[in-house]
């Protein structure tokens, strides 16, 4: 149409939808042949801390879902950081910018035990429905502010909610980031295209059924509330574990302190921890896999897979 009418999908011509498909796109896989230390296969652990973010992206009217956030920061995290600590495993937490405002010394914590502190946007915002410029806006600010909070860059990214606007991917690829941590085209990192072309970012991929919030998160004010009894969703991130420990590849999981850190629910992480080094599996920080990945990418006879 040429009325300035907005077309229905069903309207567009083949251009049109070649290029929504196109706008973000798996280059070439990014799967070493080998890991670090001869281990046969890396686990990713992250940790989205949202904390009161999610409630405050939604207004902040509600103060029993900022409770509940606060307890990611008050119960959970310490309770996680001790477990991991204990187990030897680094991991990976994304953090809204207003979190680590509101928890400076957990950020700083979290850092100086060795972890990756990543972004995950200013407020936990709804990015893919924002226009570009304020989308853009928000990330860089989101990157001054954890640099300010934690003292050092961070070098990859995660959407709020996982989603993508138009301009995301070239935010990302402006800002320098090393990669991005929200996409879901494979189970091993891999090359982002953007328009085509590679752009510089991996995408080092993560998937609902590698996350504990489908199972255990609950809308009090929705007639549907999904839950999973914790032996069971256990069962299932060892199933996606040992599979990729079979394969050779890369296991990444994601978790919520305000969902995992649980009386009833926290023993998921340690038994999931004690089964894959049982495994022989590689811990590593979601930056240390993608700087692998792309260090044997380079390298002469790695064995890449094209995608």
């Amino acid at each position: 149409m040429t009325d300035g009418t907005a077309r229905e999908p069903w309207q567009w011509e083949e251009a049109e939808w070649r290029a929504r498909v196109n706008r973000v796109r798996a280059g070439r896989r990014l799967a070493p042949a080998a890991w670090p230390d001869g281990r046969g296969f890396a686990v990713a652990i992250s940790f989205d801390s949202d904390h009161e973010t999610n409630e405050l992206r939604d207004g902040g009217n509600s103060i029993s879902r900022l409770s509940w956030g606060e307890y990611g920061a008050r119960v959970g995290v310490p309770r996680i950081l001790e477990l991991l600590a204990r187990r030897g495993v680094p991991a990976s937490f994304y953090v809204p910018a207003v979190a680590a405002l509101l928890h400076p010394e957990e950020q700083r914590r979290v850092v100086a035990e060795g972890h990756e502190i990543g972004l995950h946007g200013w407020i936990h915002e709804r990015n893919s429905v924002l226009p570009e410029a304020a989308e853009r806006d928000l990330m860089l600010r989101s990157a001054d502010t954890i640099e300010a909070v934690c003292g050092e860059r961070a070098v990859g990214i995660r959407t709020p909610s996982w989603d993508f606007g138009p301009g995301t991917l070239r935010t990302i690829r402006d800002m320098g980031l090393a990669y991005d941590s929200s996409l879901m085209a494979d189970e091993d990192c891999y090359e982002l295209l953007l328009d085509g072309e590679e752009c510089g970012v991996a995408e080092l991929p993560v998937e609902w059924i590698r996350d504990d919030a489908p199972y255990f998160l609950m809308d009090r004010f929705g007639s549907a509330r999904p839950h999973l009894a914790p032996g069971d969703v256990f069962d299932i991130f060892r199933r996606e574990l040992d599979a990729a420990c079979e394969a050779g590849g890369l296991f990444q999981l994601t978790l919520h302190p305000h969902i995992i850190a649980a009386r009833s629910r926290i023993w998921i992480l340690d038994e999931l921890l004690g089964h894959a080094a049982a495994r022989g599996a590689w811990f590593a920080t979601h930056r240390d896999v993608v700087a692998h990945a792309r260090a044997a990418a380079a390298s002469p006879g790695s064995g890449e897979e094209e995608a």
